[in-house]
Parts: structure tokens; sequence; C-alpha cells
């Protein structure tokens, strides 16, 4: 079995290696439409407009294959609550039509900024991301939905919700 990891780890690295060509880096930044949503939260309770920015690799696995984690600095929360997040997505990416893509999977959040006065929002928070994009040349476009599985405070049904908008910009 430790023989049969070691050769998956052996031919993952040789193929990234052997395709460094297919592996992009670059910065993002955008606007957040953020909320909490859940029932033990108002429905009168206004989102908050916030920010995102970060750096983002895009490693291809095959022509219209590729995974792209990130890593973003995220303004999020509601109004009057600020949450303030240091995510990491981890998403598949489907390409078609030589410049479109669609992408989904997991984000890993960990709060590293907040306002709240009453209690302490839960330092980790796990999210699912779908979105799609567009590319052209080394500029690229996303729009993108995360939606929480864990909640913002700890027993109360509140879970992150985000709509971003981002651009950006593959130096290689």
């Amino acid at each position: 079995m430790k023989k049969l990891i070691l050769i998956a780890i052996a031919f993952i690295g040789l193929s990234i290696t052997s395709k460094a060509q297919d592996i992009k880096f670059g910065f993002k930044g955008g606007v957040n439409l953020a909320t909490i949503n859940g029932d033990d939260i108002s429905d009168q309770v206004d989102g908050r407009t916030g920010y995102h920015i970060g750096a983002v690799v895009q490693l291809s696995l095959a022509e219209t294959i590729a995974l792209q984690p990130e890593l973003l600095y995220s303004a999020q929360g509601i109004e009057d609550t600020d949450i303030d997040y240091l995510n990491l997505p981890v998403l598949f990416k489907l390409k078609f039509a030589k410049i479109l893509s669609v992408e989904a999977g997991p984000q890993f959040g960990f709060v590293v900024n907040d306002n709240f006065e009453v209690g302490e929002p839960e330092s980790f928070d796990l999210s699912g991301a779908v979105g799609a994009g567009v590319e052209f040349g080394p500029f690229f476009g996303q729009l993108r939905y995360n939606f929480g599985f864990t909640d913002v405070v700890e027993d109360v049904d509140g879970k992150n919700s985000n709509f971003q908008i981002s651009v950006g910009y593959y130096i290689f």
C-alpha cells in the first residue's frame, strides 16, 4: 500500500513537473455581496458589501480540466457586523470553448478579524463554492457563489452566503 501511494505521488509530481507550462499563477480581487442566512437570522438583516483580494494558482490536469487553489482575504458578514476571513478555496475547473470555464469545490475559511460586540464567531468556516469564469490571455474574470456548511456562531443557525465578482491577472 505504501508503495502504491509513493508511486501515485511520484506520478503526480512528474506530471506537474513535465507540464510546467500548464501552471498559471496570478492575483485577483473583487466585490463581495455577503450575508448570513439561517433560521436564527432575521429576514430584515442587511448584507455587507465587502471585498476580496489574493492569489490564485491554476494547475492543468488535462486539456479541459484544472485544479485551482486560491488564498484570499475576504471581508464578509452582515451590516454592522464584520467578519473577515482568510479563505482557501480548492476548486475543480472544467474549461470549454477556449475561454469559458465552470468551477466547484470546497472552501476553508479562517477568521482573521471581526467586530462582534457580544460573543465570538467560530474560528473556522467550511463552505462550498460554485462559479463560472472567462479568460482573455493573462486576464480573467469570475462570478462565484459561496454557501456555508457550518454556523458562523456556535449554537446559532446562521451560515455564510457570499456572491463574488472578481477580476484578475496571471503573471505567468
